[in-house]
């Protein structure tokens, strides 16, 4: 079996066509555009914005594969978009960026991380749950195309 090489660090510019191209194939609809990721990147005060890279071996150049943004507001913390490749879906990449995003914000004293998620992604609501985040409410059209979403939460502790 080969070896995988992880690194989680924060976006770059020269990681925007990646971040778009995986935004892209996980959020159809609801895609960013360029200008929208250099906003979270450079110009807003509460966003984290990060990166998953793989590579095979040591000393390759590492691939973005995935990325993570969250909006960290005093003593809270908002998932604003993580995604993972769809080809590299249930290898546990998507559970070590939550997990980074976990100790960020244990790190800062976070005590509440929320998210919104459509009702209808039911791969998403597995995943949310199985990191513990706990269902709230429903919010009723939420989205631009009128569909629901379902308001989670996680203590961090």
């Amino acid at each position: 079996m080969t070896n995988l090489y992880i690194d989680i660090r924060k976006a770059e510019e020269k990681d925007i066509p990646a971040i778009l191209e995986v935004d892209r194939l996980c959020f159809h609809s609801e895609c960013w555009t360029k200008e929208n990721v250099l906003y979270e990147m450079n110009e807003n005060p509460v966003s984290n914005f990060w990166v998953i890279c793989l590579s095979l071996k040591e000393d390759d150049v590492p691939q973005v594969v995935g990325f993570s943004d969250y909006w960290h507001t005093f003593d809270s913390a908002t998932i604003n978009k993580i995604a993972i490749h769809p080809y590299l879906h249930g290898r546990q990449l998507g559970r070590a960026l939550m997990d980074e995003i976990y100790n960020d914000c244990y790190s800062k004293k976070v005590q509440t991380l929320t998210l919104e998620v459509r009702k209808s992604n039911t791969h998403a609501i597995h995943f949310y749950e199985k990191q513990e985040f706990k269902f709230v409410v429903e919010k009723p059209h939420y989205y631009s195309d009128g569909e629901d979403a379902l308001y989670y939460v996680l203590e961090v502790k």
